[in-house]
Formats: C-alpha cells, sequence, structure tokens
C-alpha cells in the first residue's frame, strides 16, 4: 500500500512523537508498504514560538499539493495539527478524500499552561481539526476516554513500542563516565524542559542522591539558574541516551499531561524502574489489569506522592521493568496502526458515528468501533 504520513513532527526535532513515527515508518516498510513522509524539511520553515528547535513549514498547500498528487497515496495519514496537518486536512476535504488522524499531544494543556488559554477552546479547536478524520488514533485508554468526553469521533485505541535491542538490560546501573563521580541513587528525567513535562515537581523534591536531566526546551535556563545542584546534560544520542538510561537508578515521570510517554518504556527496557503520578500515560505503561478488574503495576510505582514513588521505585527489581517493557512492540503498534488506515476512496466521513464515554468505558483494548450515532 502507498501511504503518505503527514507530520509536522520530524527528525531532526527530538521528542517522543517524532520516536514513535520513524519507528513506524519502519516496521510499516518492513510489513510491505511504501511509505512517502511530508514533513516541514521539505518547506520553508521558520521556529515555533517559544520552543526552539522545532520548525513549523510556511504556506505549505502548494507544496505538499504536488507532492501528494506526485505519490497518488493509497491511503493518508495525517499525524499532528500544525500547519502541514491542517493543510493535508484541507487537500483531503477538497479532493473528497477520506484520512486517519492521531491524537498524540495534549497541546491545549499546553497553550493552557504557557498562555493561560482556556482548555474548552483548545479542545474546540482540535475537535473542529479530527471532525472529518475516519480514524482519530489514541495511544491510551484514558485518553481515549477523555476525548469521548469531550465530543471527539471515530476514536481508535492504539499504542506504542521501544526498541529492546537499543535500550538494553542491564541487571545492575553499570559505569558511565558522566555519571559515575555523582553521589547515588541517581535520578533521571528526559525529556522537552518544557511546560507540560510539570518537570519542576521532579526538580524541588528534596531526595538523597543526585537529579539527572536529559533535554532541552524553553524552561532550560530558568530551571538551570534555579536548581544548580542538578546535573544537566542537554540532548544526547540516542545510544548514549540508552547508557544514561540503564546508569540510573530510578526514572522520575512527572508529566500529568502526556498522552503516552515512551521514556517510561525506554528506560524500563534497560532495566531502570519508573517513579510516576497515577495518570493517563503511566497508567497504560505500568498499569495492568487482572481479570477481576483490579489495577496493579508493573515495572515502577505510581502515587499521587511523587517522592514516595521514588522512594518505592528503588526497590523494584530491575528484571520486573525489563519484563513489562518487552510487552510493548513496535511492530505490534505498526500492525494496529495498519488496521485503522483506510482507503482514500472511501470518501470522507465527517459525520461519522460518536463514541459514547459509557462505550469507551466496555471496549477494552483492541480496535475502538463506534457504537451509537448523535447525528
Amino acid at each position: 500500500m502507498k501511504i503518505a504520513l503527514v507530520t509536522d513532527a520530524w527528525q531532526p526535532q527530538v521528542n517522543g512523537v517524532v520516536t514513535t513515527l520513524v519507528e513506524l515508518v519502519r516496521e510499516m516498510e518492513t510489513l510491505g508498504h511504501q511509505v512517502e513522509v511530508i514533513h516541514p524539511g521539505l518547506f520553508r520553515t521558520r521556529p515555533c514560538p517559544g520552543y526552539a528547535g522545532i520548525d513549523l513549514a510556511i504556506r505549505p498547500k502548494a507544496g505538499l499539493k504536488a507532492r501528494l498528487d506526485a505519490f497518488a497515496p493509497e491511503a493518508i495519514h495525517i499525524a499532528t495539527e500544525g500547519p502541514l496537518g491542517w493543510a493535508a486536512r484541507s487537500y483531503c476535504l477538497k479532493h473528497q478524500l477520506a484520512f486517519t488522524t492521531a491524537f498524540h499531544t495534549k497541546f491545549p494543556e499546553i497553550l493552557h499552561a504557557a498562555l493561560r488559554i482556556p482548555l474548552s477552546w483548545g479542545y474546540a479547536l482540535f475537535r473542529h481539526f479530527h471532525r472529518p478524520s475516519s480514524g482519530v488514533m489514541v495511544p491510551t485508554q484514558g485518553v481515549l476516554r477523555m476525548l469521548a468526553g469531550r465530543g471527539f469521533r471515530n476514536l481508535r485505541a492504539w499504542t506504542h513500542g521501544v526498541d529492546t535491542q537499543l535500550f538494553a538490560f542491564e541487571p545492575q546501573p553499570p559505569a558511565h563516565p558522566a555519571m559515575e563521580p555523582l553521589v547515588r541513587p541517581v535520578s533521571l528525567f528526559v525529556g522537552r524542559v518544557s511546560y507540560e513535562k510539570n518537570i519542576e515537581a521532579f526538580l524541588k523534591m528534596d531526595i538523597p542522591g543526585t537529579k539527572v536531566v536529559c533535554g532541552v526546551g524553553p524552561l532550560e535556563a530558568s530551571l538551570k539558574e534555579r536548581y544548580p545542584q542538578v546535573r544537566w546534560m542537554g540532548v544526547l544520542a540516542r545510544p548514549e541516551l540508552a547508557r544514561v538510561y540503564a546508569a540510573a537508578d530510578v526514572f522520575v515521570f512527572p508529566s500529568r499531561s502526556e498522552t503516552f510517554g515512551l521514556v517510561m518504556l525506554e528506560a524500563m527496557a534497560c532495566g531502570t524502574p519508573v517513579a510516576a503520578f497515577p495518570v493517563d500515560g503511566p497508567l497504560e505503561v505500568l498499569g495492568q489489569k487482572s481479570h477481576e478488574g483490579s489495577l496493579t503495576c508493573h515495572g515502577g510505582v505510581m502515587d499521587e506522592d511523587l517522592q514516595q514513588a521514588c522512594y518505592r521505585a528503588l526497590a523494584i527489581p530491575r528484571h520486573e521493568a525489563r519484563q513489562r517493557a518487552q510487552a510493548f512492540s513496535w511492530a505490534h503498534a505498526a500492525r494496529l496502526f495498519e488496521s485503522h488506515l483506510v482507503p482514500v476512496r472511501s470518501g470522507i466521513r465527517g459525520a461519522g458515528a460518536f463514541l459514547t464515554p459509557a462505550a469507551v468505558a466496555t471496549s477494552g483494548q483492541g480496535t475502538v468501533t463506534p457504537l451509537s450515532s448523535n447525528r
């Protein structure tokens, strides 16, 4: 199948969305599909306001049309809600082509945290963006239920994975030149140093040992000044990042607004247990329901008291973290993605069925199909 993947997030950006899409393309090509990635690097760009390192395409409609016309895709997936995403949406609507979308990032929460824009405004805009989509792929059940409650339609349960070869298991934290002089235990954060990551919940904790941060972002300068005792390592190449994950004693995930949290899986694959709040991403990555419906935690600890979660996570066996990470594979994520794609010639399904919160609650972990209509 010829698949056009349109995304505002692509290399050289470093974030979970880019990682997800790069791995997805690799797996889809392994399955025999031809994937054309339409990304900002193919257009004139300008920096995203407030987000250094993220460049957005400028007026991409004409260039995107030319590329889609030349490629003649059999399926179109719009991965992001940026300038390229809106341009691709417009193209599909104009030509009456069906397409799928994904909800990777809670941008309404970011806009609220950074600019105090009401959440209702942000979600209204995103609901409008995704309304014509034949399938909105969502990586966690919690986010899926939230979107259904906010009136989003045609939701599809998706998931992500981890490269367990790159992020290799270490039964004990190995020596690392940059971390060896640090007082243990070493508590690690990896991610953008930005509003939505809630990183200060980690930085202000009074815990023994050393805190380490890998990442850059708009809050980096001010937080470095306020927390000079933290070891700031910037952005690392992925092989080096894998070694840093393995050398840590606990991985701290302070975000309350992530749709998934790939960095947790990467740390766990290396054997490093996770401390997190009991919110959407960690509930999907760490939580596991029994047949009776009770929730247990594997590979880390979730607690509303993040400091207590850190203390308890230090006692989690490293092999348990690795075992939980192995339950998530990119091959499975790609097959699920493949099953959600729609042929472009099936036409726009903008008035598609509405997935009620009650339907989501009983849908389980597989493909979520619309159960009732509100139109």
